[in-house]
């Protein structure tokens, strides 16, 4: 028998499951005593899905899912911390902070609306549908912002109740208010952890995150880089997204991978370049399954993100490219990270109208599907070849 059986079923981490309500848990957050693992990712959510999250809490008939956190005991095992919202690395000691798991992005859209966040304005609560939704147009005396319906300060609630004439009737003013009632004491189960370290934290986070996919692995290379100064995620990753989604084209995301290692193997060509490599090696095509995230994470901060401000302008001259030569709608977005590969190895070059009418065909011809890894590589080499001839690296 093997000598651990015993101790792993003696082992039972659900006994130290709690509830804690929604009013609780932004006071934690407030005083600084929940706080994320530095490999968090930013936030993802969009305004839409903070909007479903507080139309489920109202109307829905089951109990949000659990949130899951590590408190921190032995500072040997702790890993560094940041701060909620704005992602600061957690100054002085972490012992008897509370390390969240699984929960961000649920913890702060509450608080958020706790706090009035101005990036929550345009979500308001509509008395006459009895939901919550994005504002369309001018707000109605007969809509409540959800930083005014579950801000922290109870005058503010009820200053905006009294100066409008829909809402301060008594049926409807006790009708908001028990809305409001309920969000505040809104349950939360709390699974908890003591003391896990960074291997047995980030096993944690993939199994109810990704299921071990790649993005924890990212996660944890570029999030040391946040110590020296630099979060990728609001500098880099949502920005590319941001212009991805801008456009709708967010289902060129096809997995949530992706999200992170498109907008990661899109540095390669910015790499080579900057590190003045002579020729393009192949397996640093920019597809997911080419992250060269050791490569990056060894350069220096500002050498980083001089990399990732050159991919960031070549994707906007891309996209540009695509609306100005009136290409379709890409369906794959190794489409836009192919050419953007282009322009960064043309450097500062216009393209010629032999150029473009080479670019324009293979973007209508090309069809992934089915195409391995290999032939992807390949085939971006090939298309380096087609369009700049025999090629060389522009510094």
């Amino acid at each position: 028998m093997n000598e651990n059986l015993t101790n792993y079923a003696s082992l039972n981490p659900t006994q130290k499951t709690h509830s804690q309500s929604t009013e609780s848990l932004c006071k934690e957050i407030e005083a600084g005593n929940l706080v994320l693992p530095i490999y968090q990712t930013g936030l993802r959510w969009t305004k839409q899905k903070n909007v479903d999250l507080y139309n489920f809490m109202l109307q829905g008939k089951a109990p949000v899912a659990p949130i899951s956190m590590n408190v921190i005991r032995d500072l040997n095992k702790a890993i560094d911390q940041v701060t909620f919202i704005d992602r600061k690395i957690v100054q002085g000691t972490l012992v008897g902070k509370y390390s969240v798991t699984d929960g961000q992005q649920r913890l702060t859209c509450l608080y958020k609306a706790y706090t009035n966040d101005p990036e929550f304005t345009d979500i308001i609560f509509d008395v006459s549908r009895a939901k919550f939704q994005l504002l369309n147009g001018s707000l109605k005396n007969y809509q409540i912002p959800v930083g005014i319906l579950l801000n922290k300060n109870a005058n503010e609630f009820y200053e905006y109740l009294n100066s409008n004439t829909f809402l301060k009737e008594d049926i409807t003013k006790d009708a908001v208010l028990s809305v409001r009632k309920k969000f505040f004491g809104y349950s939360f189960v709390i699974n908890m952890a003591e003391d896990l370290d960074e291997d047995e934290q980030v096993q944690w986070f993939e199994v109810l995150n990704n299921a071990g996919s790649q993005i924890s692995r990212l996660q944890m290379k570029f999030a040391k880089m946040l110590v020296s100064g630099l979060d990728i995620y609001p500098e880099y990753i949502e920005k590319f997204n941001e212009k991805i989604n801008e456009l709708g084209w967010g289902r060129l995301f096809r997995t949530k991978d992706t999200e992170v290692s498109f907008p990661i193997s899109a540095l390669n060509p910015a790499y080579e370049v900057f590190t003045k490599q002579p020729v393009h090696a192949l397996n640093f095509c920019p597809i997911p399954s080419d992250t060269r995230e050791g490569y990056l994470t060894a350069l220096g901060t500002n050498e980083l993100r001089e990399i990732i401000q050159t991919t960031l302008k070549y994707l906007d001259e891309v996209l540009e490219f695509i609306k100005n030569e009136s290409l379709t709608t890409p369906t794959r977005m190794d489409q836009i990270t192919y050419l953007l590969g282009v322009l960064v190895f043309n450097g500062s070059n216009s393209l010629n109208d032999s150029q473009k009418v080479k670019i324009k065909d293979w973007y209508e011809d090309i069809n992934f599907t089915n195409m391995s890894n290999s032939e992807r590589r390949k085939n971006f080499d090939q298309l380096l070849k087609t369009v700049l001839n025999d090629y060389t690296i522009v510094n």
